[in-house]
């Protein structure tokens, strides 16, 4: 199982989410890894997923493209003077789908989030042609969110494995736990792609569902 995973905004746990993925498949008996193929700022990320997978990567084989520059990518690479390496990341991708069984691969930011001029990360996902994963927070405002990205995945062509609602995340999950309480099964009457909700707070509780088995 390979999986591009796609956020309705930055931070909103994408990488923790990502993390706990890979370490869940490798439980399992996966030979699983993640990927951050595009990172800007530190390097934080990439050091999560190196982690994750017992450091079986190094931090240039997770995150093939680094940006100092704590911004989107268009902005990062027109500050440093430097194109997206495109050939460097599609074969650091296509490495790990030979070496592993399951590969997620990490987006950046949020979906439509600007990576090199007009190029998206939907141009992008495009062209890794692979099952789209929606990480968004669970609290009040998400559902919109959540049904504008997927809306947007589905009009690329590309499939929609699920939706990841990550509670705990910020301060309008305690502020609105009406909101939080509901948001998946309001969800669940609005698309038919499967829905988990993923709590941080009580990560080893979380059980991996089959549809990411």
């Amino acid at each position: 199982m390979h999986l591009f995973i796609t956020g309705t905004d930055t931070g909103i746990g994408k990488t923790y989410f990502t993390a706990w993925l890979v370490k869940q498949w490798r439980q399992l008996g996966h030979h699983a890894a993640g990927l951050k193929p595009i990172a800007c700022g530190d390097r934080e990320d990439a050091k999560a997923l190196r982690a994750a997978v017992d450091n079986e990567l190094t931090l240039d084989e997770i995150n093939a493209v680094h940006f100092l520059s704590p911004t989107s990518p268009h902005v990062a690479a027109l500050v440093e003077h430097r194109n997206v390496d495109w050939g460097g990341i599609a074969a650091s991708i296509a490495a790990a789908k030979m070496r592993f069984t399951h590969v997620a691969v990490e987006g950046v930011g949020g979906w439509l989030v600007p990576v090199e001029g007009e190029k998206t990360v939907r141009e992008w996902a495009i062209e890794m042609n692979l099952p789209v994963l929606v990480v968004a927070r669970a609290g009040l405002g998400t559902i919109n969110h959540i049904l504008l990205t997927v809306e947007s995945v589905r009009a690329a062509g590309l499939t929609v494995a699920g939706v990841v609602l990550n509670a705990g995340l910020d301060e309008k999950d305690s502020a609105y736990p009406l909101a939080r309480n509901t948001n998946a099964e309001t969800l669940a009457t609005l698309i038919p792609e499967p829905i988990l909700v993923f709590d941080r707070a009580v990560e080893k509780s979380n059980d991996l569902p089959a549809w990411l088995k």
